[in-house]
């Protein structure tokens, strides 16, 4: 998950973009050349964006909205992680022409640019700093998930869940008067058990840890970090 708590869920313009996404590592003009490339479309809350498994024809680009990444894992679909305005998603199928090895699902109403593969890959060829980008982008990714699997070995479950909020609330997450951070994305326990490799029930009681530490609260497929500073604390251990 990239991005920061100046990410932006409404529709963007080049230069407005939160400097740690993609979009927003790019001059303002190259932004604009890229965006020029694509066709506008818009998916509603739930609709799949990318399926995995499907031929990579296309790349897209997050204008406003989140998007969840999944990915099927013995039948059952596994949250990667969540995806801000100004990222780009479609990216590794696109650039090695292989099926999509994950699916992208809009999280709320979801607007993108539509990039076709050729369209892209010369655009890269055009820019050969934006296809260096993609590559420290894509490292980026591969390093998260490998500091994940340290996490699942070094941490008990509710510090793991503890980091895993903290990351999320800093990517989606709402700030509230009273100083609560509201995570704006739908995420439920199984999902959130996907993402830190526990069992159902172990998510459960981690969740029930951290609402008794009142540092959380929770309602259906939504949780709301009530003090994001013992949230910070407890996850650095």
């Amino acid at each position: 998950m990239a991005g920061g708590s100046a990410a932006r869920t409404g529709e963007g313009t080049p230069g407005s973009w939160a400097p740690g996404t993609f979009l927003g590592s790019l001059g303002p003009a190259v932004a604009e050349e890229l965006i020029g490339l694509g066709v506008r479309r818009r998916f509603a809350s739930g609709r799949t964006i990318l399926r995995e498994g499907a031929a990579a024809s296309q790349v897209v680009l997050i204008a406003g909205g989140f998007v969840k990444v999944t990915t099927a894992v013995e039948g059952f679909g596994t949250l990667l992680g969540i995806r801000v305005p100004g990222e780009v998603i479609g990216e590794i199928g696109a650039l090695t022409a292989s099926p999509r090895n994950a699916t992208a699902i809009a999280c709320g109403t979801v607007s993108t640019v539509i990039v076709p593969r050729a369209g892209f890959e010369a655009f890269l060829r055009r820019h050969p700093a934006v296809a260096q980008l993609i590559m420290a982008m894509i490292a980026r990714q591969l390093s998260w998930a490998n500091r994940r699997r340290s996490d699942f070995a070094a941490f008990p479950a509710h510090i793991r869940l503890a980091r895993l909020l903290t990351e999320v609330t800093e990517v989606c997450g709402r700030p509230r008067p009273d100083g609560s951070v509201e995570i704006v994305v739908p995420l439920s326990q199984p999902e959130l058990a996907a993402m830190i490799a526990i069992a159902k029930a172990t998510v459960q009681k981690a969740v029930h840890e951290l609402r008794g530490r009142g540092l959380i609260s929770t309602a259906y497929r939504r949780v709301t970090v009530l003090d994001p500073a013992g949230l910070r604390r407890l996850a650095d251990g």
